[in-house]
């Protein structure tokens, strides 16, 4: 009998989902009689889940921003609050996650999201789920919730990230740092010549990309009108995710400048992120890794609240990306990105696979 294998993702921008259909592909193709069942966790968790964790980042994210440093600060900075919400979200939302797991029957679990890690991690130690538990972390700090006791194997894709995922989950944990959870064009060889014609960019001149993220958001305009305003500059593409309105407004809105392109969402973010000199971010996470792992210099700017603003001191800390926290220091630190290009960083392609170590763990739950 094949192995079968849940990932619990949440539908909040593409930073769980995305590594979940990755990773998902990866053990098919590691192990094509593996059965793999990708669920939204926040789902099965119930309505109450929902609410906070997908609907109400949706509304704060565009306009409520100062609710999210505060939320920030009651769920995961204030030590007394943060550990009465996590035996809250455990007391909550075992019940769902636990009748998931029932209906499915994996052999592994991997969860791809905070809160679902969370309540994994409860449910191991208490000896309610009996199979190994896998978390999959796409941050590189603040760890509170992406790691947890119990869990029994992290995978990371940044190796920065360790110490702290061991403070919080304990030495009898694994961590490994692993590729799989980013789309594997990430660590080939690319021509970023090919990729402008590919993409029908400018073949002279500097490319700066924009980025919000899955959901569009930050001061995405500022960082437009800082990279237009250099005349190095031959083209600025803004990736709007699935922020088809916000496409809409910026491309009224640059309209007279024919260097200026908006794009929706998109798969060939690595072929971009070849193309392009420099990547202007505003919500850190993945795509940050993705141009450290590509060579495009990347600046975060244009949001900076919450776990951004933990992410970014550790960007700073280790010199992953730049961080601007005004349009003055956007375009002070734009000059130096273009500069020149970084060289890709082929480190991650000698790294295990993250469906290497899940199926490893699926064997022995069986």
């Amino acid at each position: 009998m094949a192995e079968r294998v849940l990932i619990l993702t949440a539908s909040v921008g593409e930073g769980h989902n995305l590594p979940a259909r990755t990773l998902s592909d990866q053990i098919h193709a590691e192990s094509p009689t593996t059965e793999v069942v990708v669920a939204d966790g926040l789902r099965a968790m119930g309505r109450q889940f929902i609410l906070v964790n997908e609907t109400a980042p949706g509304v704060v994210f565009y306009r409520f921003r100062w609710i999210w440093d505060a939320a920030f600060w009651f769920f995961v900075t204030c030590v007394p609050t943060r550990r009465f919400m996590q035996w809250y979200v455990w007391k909550t939302g075992a019940r769902g996650l636990l009748k998931l797991i029932a209906e499915t029957k994996p052999d592994v679990i991997v969860s791809v999201y905070p809160v679902t890690t969370e309540v994994l991690g409860h449910l191991r130690r208490a000896g309610r789920v009996e199979v190994p538990v896998c978390a999959a972390i796409t941050d590189l700090a603040m760890m509170h919730y992406w790691a947890a006791p119990g869990i029994d194997l992290h995978l990371i894709t940044h190796p920065e990230t360790e110490a702290e995922v061991r403070s919080i989950a304990g030495e009898q944990t694994e961590v490994r740092v692993v590729h799989g959870l980013t789309r594997p064009e990430f660590v080939e060889p690319y021509d970023s010549t090919e990729a402008r014609q590919l993409l029908e960019l400018p073949a002279d001149g500097k490319v700066v990309l924009v980025s919000g993220g899955g959901w569009g958001v930050g001061d995405l305009s500022v960082a437009v009108e800082a990279a237009l305003a250099l005349e190095t500059v031959s083209a600025v593409v803004c990736l709007c995710g699935r922020n088809d309105t916000l496409r809409d407004q910026l491309a009224g809105r640059f309209a007279g400048d024919p260097r200026f392109r908006a794009e929706g969402f998109t798969e060939q973010i690595a072929d971009w992120l070849a193309a392009g000199d420099a990547l202007i971010h505003s919500t850190g996470g993945l795509t940050v890794l993705e141009a450290h792992m590509r060579g495009c210099p990347t600046i975060s700017f244009g949001w900076g609240r919450g776990h951004i603003r933990a992410n970014n001191a550790a960007f700073r800390q280790f010199g992953l990306a730049e961080v601007a926290a005004t349009p003055a220091e956007l375009r002070t630190a734009l000059d130096r990105a273009l500069v020149s290009r970084g060289a890709p960083d082929g480190s991650f392609a000698a790294l295990p696979s993250a469906a290497s170590a899940v199926l490893g763990f699926a064997t022995a739950g069986r």
